[in-house]
């Protein structure tokens, strides 16, 4: 069931709904507000939504490495499946 819950960043609350444990929530917004403050750092005067595209941008660069990681670990499994399968089957 989803349920309210509100994100405060740069001075402003941003209410959404979400039907994600509790657990994962926190755990996004903690990286969200981390990406912010790792871009908003004392000495630059960017606007909030200058911040907001920056803070996109460099998550959507996390996804994007994390896939190809993925991606590349499942190719690694599966050629080490079909090799320990045939190594099975000889000596079979």
């Amino acid at each position: 069931m989803d349920r309210l819950v509100k994100l405060e960043v740069l001075g402003q609350e941003y209410p959404f709904n979400t039907n994600a444990p509790q657990e994962e929530v926190e755990e996004i917004l903690q990286l969200v507000k981390s990406q912010l403050e790792e871009i908003n750092h004392p000495s630059s005067c960017l606007p909030s939504h200058k911040l907001a595209i920056l803070t996109s941008l460099n998550m959507a660069g996390m996804y994007v490495k994390l896939k190809r990681d993925y991606e590349s670990y499942r190719r690694d499994i599966n050629e080490e499946l079909v090799r320990l399968t045939k190594k099975i089957e000889k000596l079979l």
